[in-house]
């Protein structure tokens, strides 16, 4: 007796049947019977910042790319060098940009005038000894930094700090949501879903740009503040 070929429905069928067994189904949502309420809550901390960052760099000019460049790097490998012996570790120095641009004198009906070339050499550097700020600000300048941008701050590890925001937030949106329900005459049954919007905002930083080299050594001061760190949350409410 020869077999009967299955037809493509029955194969259809065998194949469901046959994983049904390990088919763990999405369970259905609770519906909701109440109210819903939805509620933006904020929650924040301040914490000192321990960690200080700024950018510095070096520009010179000369007749030819060569000598500009030559220049540049000579000054740059100063500033380097002081800064080791600063203390600052090889991992929190890093090159953000090197440029070399062409300068020309322009003149009224004429074609332009090559003059010469200007290189620029920029590094980012972190340190984590915030009191030191000024003090390496001042040893970059005084050993031929021409262009510093910085301090910004920021915490090294935040994590801590923003789960406290995060408690915070929570905190603020129950206790908003059991307001609107005493309003309303009635009570906050549960909460159906929660989404978070984070928000760490440094403060501003002062800027500095261009300094010419410093003939006497400055004391720079530096006051770092506080860092502030803000978590929204998105909150929804059954009310009953």
């Amino acid at each position: 007796m020869k077999a009967r070929p299955l037809g493509l429905a029955s194969i259809a069928g065998a194949m469901i049947l046959a994983g049904g067994a390990d088919a763990q189904p999405m369970p259905d949502p609770p519906m909701l019977m109440g109210t819903r309420l939805d509620i933006v809550a904020e929650g924040a901390v301040a914490r000192p910042p321990d960690v200080a960052t700024i950018s510095a760099g070096v520009v010179t000019e000369a007749p030819t790319a060569g000598e500009a460049l030559r220049q540049n790097a000579g000054r740059m490998a100063t500033t380097i060098a002081a800064l080791k012996r600063a203390g600052i570790a090889d991992r929190d120095v890093q090159t953000s940009s090197i440029s070399l641009n062409a300068q020309y004198r322009y003149m009224d009906g004429k074609p332009p005038i090559l003059t010469g070339y200007q290189a620029s050499n920029q590094v980012s550097i972190r340190f984590r000894d915030i009191k030191r700020a000024g003090a390496i600000l001042d040893t970059l300048v005084a050993e031929g930094a021409n262009q510093l941008n910085g301090p910004s701050f920021s915490l090294d590890q935040p994590e801590a700090a923003l789960d406290e925001a995060r408690a915070d937030a929570i905190k603020t949106a129950r206790a908003r949501a059991e307001l609107y329900a005493k309003a309303a005459g009635l009570r906050v049954k549960r909460i159906i879903s929660i989404s978070e919007a984070q928000d760490y905002s440094p403060p501003a930083r002062p800027m500095m740009m261009a300094m010419a080299p410093a003939k006497e050594r400055a004391d720079t001061s530096i006051e770092a503040g506080e860092q502030r760190l803000a978590v929204n949350v998105s909150v929804s409410f059954e009310l009953e």
